[in-house]
């Protein structure tokens, strides 16, 4: 690049900016090329709230299998992030979490944590401040009647019956997204049977209760107050009147059916569904069934479970799942980025290894919405057949036809046929199913999360309408204009739209900027230009963004934060780029501040959580994310700045 075009970057920067920018990239792709591992995938850790290693410490008490050594590493990780408020938050620095808090406190205690300890005496004072352990979840509550701590009255009723019923009822389970019904179905066992964890130290609670639990009246949530919400709550009082009643043989066979849906779906040492919660209850309800320890499913489950270990000095903890589709996916784009032959040949054997991860056999549960769509996705977690996603199956798609479109067509293909039949009515795109948009059961008793279905969300529709642009379906192609209408109407009046997967404004409003882009948008849209405002808006002084997980909850602001963070400045970066504003004074400020606060080996810190399991109720940190996008923004300024191009080429 000559010194006049340097020159031109911004007064008083230019050079200096550039020379930044092209060592940054250098010592960041050094860094992830070398985490890769030798057969060429990529995975980091995946990083949950406090109840992940609390409940994987409650599990080993259940089975009477304590673990005092690996118990105190837990602990020390649990103590480490405990609050300033005395309890556990959902997310970095977030405000107390009853139910994260109670799982905690017990986990400590049961661990060994003495309750006159200074930090187990500010948990309890926060917690009793808070409702005390009576307000807890209703997932919570469910592990609590497991070890005795609350009588069963406290949790809803969800019957092992339910197994039995026919598509056609109200409640089915393929009416409930994925990871409802892989955590439920063992569940209902556990319900059905009534276990006592066997507890060996015999720890409890009773000291987290302002009104002790047999005395407690009413454990529902009456802050919802539709008529379904008022309708499912009578019926509940009506199941725990009559579910002793219900006839034996049913249940035996209601049971047996449970089962046999968890063993088909046992996922081998990659467990059910590929989620702590799913193979923890698995686990559970062999026990409960009367399984041997030495039985073949007993022990792969075990071994489902413990591969989900952190294990380190400092702290170690259980992880809700493993990443390494959906690392080495993203982990391609960067470096296809970077573009050198170090990066390239990085990107080809992440390639080579997603390719035969791709899901061709197996047809999963979606087939209950979909029937007649062959199989083509890629699931998020090493092995999870029964359960690929559209958003992991977009991105691979995408990466594949910029590495190689012919090395990878059939793959290509495949993948592109089943997204295009996994679309639902509205034209969007969910994760996992289509049209899973019964939402009168989010007012379930049992579903006070509001997290049971898996509606079609704007960033998964949007990588899956960036992958078909980028492919080379045009405007007029029918799936391709519901999808463009479905995201114009999901555009929040703010301008910008919401992360379902990502927190979360500027994550959602970066993923529809892209496919919008790639489908042809003119740059002068108006939806374009609402979500440029949006992003120009949120900006902070340092040069970055950032965004609060609490944005998810009513009233809150969207893409507001105390601080900057390195993946959350890379999302509006990359948004603001395929929106065309490269030469924009304030992209040129996000990738100055990329650059500073980049560390001398190449990483970013980052200890906000930036990923979503569950709005409100359940949030990732991704440990990659902040290696991986922060890259990705600064190679792709760079390339769009050495070719004085203000169009960027891809569907993401």
């Amino acid at each position: 690049m000559s010194s006049a075009n340097l020159a031109d970057l911004k007064p008083g920067l230019g050079a200096a900016l550039w020379d930044r920018l092209e060592h940054g990239i250098e010592r960041a792709a050094d860094w992830l090329i070398a985490q890769q591992r030798a057969d060429g995938h990529f995975v980091f850790e995946l990083e949950a709230d406090a109840t992940i290693p609390s409940e994987y410490i409650l599990l080993r008490h259940f089975l009477g299998e304590p673990d005092p050594a690996l118990e105190a590493r837990i602990a020390t990780y649990l103590r480490r992030i405990q609050g300033g408020h005395g309890g556990w938050p959902l997310f970095h620095d977030g405000a107390f979490n009853i139910s994260a808090s109670v799982k905690a406190y017990f986990a400590l205690k049961i661990a060994g944590d003495l309750p006159d300890a200074p930090h187990m005496q500010r948990a309890r004072t926060a917690i009793l401040a808070h409702g005390g352990a009576a307000t807890v979840n209703v997932f919570t509550r469910a592990q609590l009647a497991l070890y005795g701590v609350l009588p069963w009255r406290a949790v809803p009723v969800m019957p092992v019956e339910i197994m039995l019923l026919p598509r056609w009822f109200p409640f089915h389970l393929d009416k409930v997204s994925y990871w409802s019904r892989t955590v439920l179905v063992p569940l209902l066992v556990l319900m059905a049977l009534r276990p006592r964890a066997r507890n060996p130290r015999g720890i409890g609670i009773d000291e987290l209760f302002v009104t002790p639990p047999e005395r407690v009246r009413n454990f529902y949530d009456m802050e919802r107050t539709s008529l379904w919400a008022r309708v499912f709550r009578g019926l509940d009082r009506v199941l725990h009147v009559v579910e002793p009643w219900f006839p034996g043989g049913a249940r035996r066979r209601a049971i047996e059916r449970a089962v046999q849906f968890v063993t088909e779906r046992l996922n081998g040492e990659d467990g059910l569904g590929g989620i702590y919660p799913a193979m923890a209850n698995t686990v559970m309800m062999f026990d409960a069934l009367g399984y041997a320890r030495d039985h073949a499913d007993v022990v792969t489950a075990r071994r489902a479970v413990d591969k989900l270990l952190v294990l380190k000095d400092e702290g170690s903890y259980c992880q809700p799942c493993v990443s390494p589709v959906w690392d080495s996916g993203l982990a391609i784009h960067a470096l296809m980025e970077v573009g050198d032959p170090a990066a390239l040949d990085s990107a080809r054997r992440a390639a080579d290894w997603l390719k035969d991860r791709q899901v061709l056999d197996v047809v999963g549960d979606w087939v209950a919405a979909r029937p007649g769509v062959r199989p083509g996705g890629w699931a998020f977690q090493y092995a999870n057949p029964h359960y690929p996603d559209l958003d992991d199956t977009a991105v691979v798609v995408m990466a594949f036809d910029r590495l190689d479109a012919g090395r990878y067509r059939e793959a290509i293909d495949r993948g592109t046929e089943w997204v295009l039949g996994m679309q639902s009515r509205n034209g969007g795109w969910a994760s996992f199913d289509a049209d899973n948009t019964h939402y009168y059961l989010n007012q379930i008793p049992f579903a006070d999360h509001g997290a049971l279905l898996d509606p079609p969300t704007a960033d998964v529709s949007a990588r899956c309408l960036g992958m078909l642009a980028q492919l080379g379906y045009k405007a007029d192609y029918p799936a391709v204009r519901e999808a463009v209408d479905h995201l114009r109407r999901d555009q929040e009046p703010d301008g910008s739209w919401y992360g379902r997967w990502g927190v979360n404004y500027i994550y959602g409003t970066w993923s529809v900027l892209a496919a919008f882009n790639a489908v042809g948008f003119d740059a002068q849209a108006p939806e374009v230009r609402r979500a440029v405002i949006w992003l120009l808006g949120r900006q902070r002084d340092d040069g970055g963004w950032g965004e609060d997980a609490a944005s998810y909850a009513p009233g809150q602001p969207h893409g507001s934060y105390d601080r900057s963070t390195p993946s959350q400045t890379a999302w509006a970066l990359l948004g603001l780029m395929a929106a065309g504003e490269v030469n924009h004074p304030a992209v040129e400020r996000g990738i100055a501040y990329l650059a500073a606060s980049q560390k001398p080996d190449g990483q970013w810190d980052e200890a906000s959580y930036t990923g979503t399991g569950f709005p409100r109720v359940f949030y990732l940190r991704y440990h990659g994310y902040r290696a991986v996008f922060p890259l990705w923004a600064m190679a792709r300024y760079r390339t769009l700045k050495q070719g004085n191009a203000t169009s960027v080429l891809y569907g993401l």
